[in-house]
């Protein structure tokens, strides 16, 4: 007898559907999160009660999921920005590799495809943090290897952006 496990699968959410003014919503958004309704509203075209309505449908939908500060990582002492690509035998996405997300210098963690499991966006205070870092890492069991990528200057660093690209030119560089 067949068993159903239909029930087990994870269902994704329904997307919301997103038009150009919650486009315009967002993108004032992401760059101010701070602006009153008045003032999105005469950004984008619309009423302040119109927005207020937008933007809770959007923060209900999961389509905002926060509002956040961004903090200068040189001032609270981190200078150090490093991409640490982990190579583990298996898959690289284990309980223990896990627990290093309390270290407040981890700022981004993914699965990834490639030779690496997982991929670390971490900033630092220096390259002695760093070393400390990777021996806990590892200290891992089945890590097999790590590359770590130290960025020498940023220039560009922004959250989501709210607009899609729907056609993308031909890029003809000089010769």
């Amino acid at each position: 007898m067949a068993k159903n496990t239909e029930d087990l699968r994870q269902r994704r959410p329904q997307q919301p559907v997103i038009d150009a003014f919650d486009r315009k919503i967002l993108a004032a958004l992401a760059a101010d999160s701070s602006q009153s309704y008045a003032r999105l509203g005469e950004t984008v075209g619309l009423s302040a009660p119109a927005v207020h309505e937008r933007v809770r449908r959007l923060r209900q939908s999961g389509t905002i999921k926060g509002v956040h500060a961004a903090l200068d990582g040189a001032a609270l002492g981190k200078p150090l920005l490093a991409f640490v690509h982990v190579e583990a035998a298996g898959w690289g996405k284990s309980e223990r590799l896990m627990q290093v997300l309390r270290f407040p210098e981890v700022e981004e963690m993914h699965s990834v495809a490639g030779d690496a499991s997982v991929l670390f966006k971490v900033r630092i205070a220096s390259p002695q943090a760093l070393e400390a870092f990777l021996s806990q890492i590892h200290a891992v069991p089945g890590v097999t290897g790590t590359r770590s990528y130290i960025a020498l200057s940023t220039y560009l660093e922004r959250p989501v952006q709210a607009g899609v690209t729907d056609s993308w030119p031909d890029m003809h560089l000089p010769e």
